[in-house]
């Protein structure tokens, strides 16, 4: 097991804390990347209202005309024209909104997915993959709803509402008061419901996120969990997180239906309250029947827009929830962000890792402690302390220790083997070459320079690095071949997959380098796993490689093949090999041992079995002394 496996938290655990709520300001920046179109929207917003409300004005116009007798005239084309115009502008102001809104969602998630990609991998050990998965999918849904379900229509619906609130003053102050009365306590009944709804929203997109991610953990072992009998567990389990997710669902559903109501409610006590004192009024002559249907018309044009207003508040709060954890990450600093304050002058490697001391050492680790974060206190922390924090040895110890105090040197073009006991350090030595995590103390440098004055793109550029469990990517072997080498030709494809002795993967299927390797490589053995990795790390050319128990998958006469293959393109480069096979190590330059996370020994195979008990016991095991 690699070093950065043991820290994992236990299964099922949550181990990133809930992210803070969103405001309305944070939501702004996602709409306003659509300004023109949300003008265009807004004026036919407007134009529409306008419409809408020059139709009770043409009604009592129509009902006058008739109590007199007189021909209509025009008076009929033109209220037929203005709801025929009224719906035209509906319907594409609709379609609009609807486009806009995928735009809204898009955007979210590009900026979402470009964050996750470029967090530090501190983040990655103590959040769950589904969970992030779901803020991806679903929360990023949920900021639809603030454009297709009224936000923008408010501004015509303002228009509305401000236009009937004055044409009914005019008509009659008094019904008008007395809906006022109405309206004002539908108003306070939403205003005091709105901040439940967004904290239930909240904690149901956390809800779907556990179930994302008890799906994604239950599918990723599904053999493991097959072949230990423990089917009908992982179901309960995934519906007990399902059923979590289904009351608070219906926690914000129960909300929702008090508000949803709200307005509908208002407009029919409106009603009654208009259509009772209304007509008293009419009997008394204060106002005329044609005022009186003017004013019932007004009245429905008012409410409406209220109703969208009340079912904007609801979903843009509910929007607010997921936003809330979706800008939890995007509040993330990424890998990057302290790098400038390291080194202002970053300095850029060159090929071959000729650097600015040439006769450095290719690797070199100087003192090197370093602590796996043991919990996370704060959701901005990305488990490490800031690089460019010495921390003291005691406030190590409090974080998970891994390294204390390594110090050994890789020279240039030799091979360097770290062997040792499962959790020595090995794996994370490898992580902080390649800079995934800094050191909590100490320094590592390549070519003379610490790695932390070096362009991390550039820094890498000089790495071939194959982990242990060698993932595959979803797609073709070709995909997973110019992961890091996207200029390569077809022939340089096949002939580095011949070196790793991967032809016969090439010849069996008649796609070739576009055969699928199912997800997570499902379609090869774990051998062809192993050697398609290394693979991609020998097409790229680095200078340096990185071999993390790169043969631990192969039989002997794969391993034979393999370690001809890593010889043959071994001319010339720098290799740092971790095996707990001694047999695939002995013949490196040096080997380093390592136990619990210091250096008890360097040296070659002969010399380290007369010199460190550890080493020969590990030999006497194997069968090598």
């Amino acid at each position: 097991m690699s070093d950065t496996q043991t820290r994992r938290p236990a299964f099922g655990r949550r181990a990133a804390p809930s992210g803070p709520r969103a405001t309305f300001r944070q939501l702004l920046p996602f709409i306003f990347e659509h300004r023109p179109v949300l003008i265009v929207v807004a004026v036919l917003s407007v134009i529409g209202a306008l419409a809408s409300l020059a139709q009770p004005l043409l009604v009592s116009q129509v009902i006058t005309i008739v109590e007199a007798g007189d021909p209509l005239g025009w008076l009929v084309w033109a209220l037929i024209a203005l709801v025929v115009v009224s719906g035209i502008i509906t319907g594409y102001q609709h379609y609009l909104l609807q486009r806009t809104g995928e735009g809204v969602v898009l955007s979210s998630r590009k900026r979402l997915v470009g964050k996750l990609l470029r967090l530090p991998v501190a983040e990655f050990d103590t959040r769950r993959t589904g969970d992030l998965v779901s803020r991806v999918g679903s929360d990023t849904t949920m900021l639809r709803a603030v454009l297709t379900q009224g936000l923008v229509e408010a501004v015509g619906g303002a228009v509305t509402f401000v236009g009937a609130l004055i044409a009914m003053l005019i008509i009659d102050p008094v019904l008008l008061g007395l809906t006022v009365l109405v309206i004002a306590a539908a108003i306070t009944t939403v205003t005091l419901l709105s901040s439940r709804v967004r904290e239930a929203s909240h904690q149901a997109q956390e809800k779907i996120g556990d179930v994302a991610a008890s799906v994604e953990r239950a599918i990723g072992a599904v053999r493991t969990i097959r072949a230990s009998g423990a089917t009908e567990r992982e179901i309960r389990d995934v519906e007990g997180e399902a059923e979590g997710a289904w009351r608070m669902g219906v926690k914000v559903a129960k909300i929702s239906a008090l508000i949803v109501p709200v307005a509908g409610i208002a407009m029919q006590v409106s009603f009654l309250v208009v259509l009772g004192v209304g007509g008293f009024r009419v009997a008394s002559g204060a106002i005329t029947v044609a005022n009186l249907v003017a004013f019932i018309l007004f009245l429905f044009m008012m409410i409406v827009p209220l109703g969208q207003a009340f079912g904007a508040i609801t979903s843009v709060n509910q929007a607010l929830g997921a936003l809330g954890r979706i800008q939890e990450i995007l509040d993330l600093p990424d890998e990057d962000a302290h790098d400038r304050e390291l080194a202002p002058l970053a300095i850029m490697v060159g090929h071959a890792n000729a650097g600015l001391q040439p006769h450095a050492p290719a690797i070199e680790f100087e003192a090197v402690h370093f602590a796996y974060a043991a919990t996370r206190s704060d959701p901005a922390d990305p488990g490490n302390e800031s690089p460019d924090e010495h921390l003291p040895e005691p406030d190590v110890t409090q974080r998970q220790p891994v390294l204390r105090g390594v110090s050994f040197e890789v020279p240039r073009g030799q091979r360097i083997a770290l062997v040792g006991p499962s959790g020595a350090g090995k794996s994370t030595v490898l992580s902080l070459i390649e800079r995934f995590y800094d050191p909590s103390v100490g320094t590592v440098r390549m070519g003379g320079l610490d790695v932390r004055s070096i362009d991390r793109t550039e820094l890498r550029a000089q790495i071939g690095y194959v982990e242990q469990d060698a993932p595959v990517l979803a797609g073709s072997i070709r995909d997973n071949l110019k992961l890091g080498s996207p200029d390569a030709t077809d022939a340089e494809c096949e002939a580095v997959l011949r070196a790793v002795n991967l032809g016969g993967v090439l010849d069996r299927d008649p796609a070739g380098l576009d055969a699928a390797v199912g997800d997570d490589g499902i379609m090869l053995s774990g051998g062809e796993r192993q050697r398609l990795a290394i693979a991609r790390a020998l097409l790229a050319a680095p200078p340096i490689l990185l071999l993390d128990e790169s043969t631990s998958s192969l039989d002997g006469v794969n391993e034979r093949l393999m370690r001809e293959a890593i010889d043959a393109v071994a001319t010339g480069r720098t290799l740092v090999v971790i095996a707990h096979r001694l047999s695939t190590v002995i013949d490196s330059d040096r080997i380093v041992v390592l136990d619990g996370g210091r250096v008890i020994g360097e040296g070659t195979h002969s010399e380290l079995v007369e010199s460190v008990p550890l080493y020969r016991e590990l030999a006497e095991h194997q069968l090598l002394v």
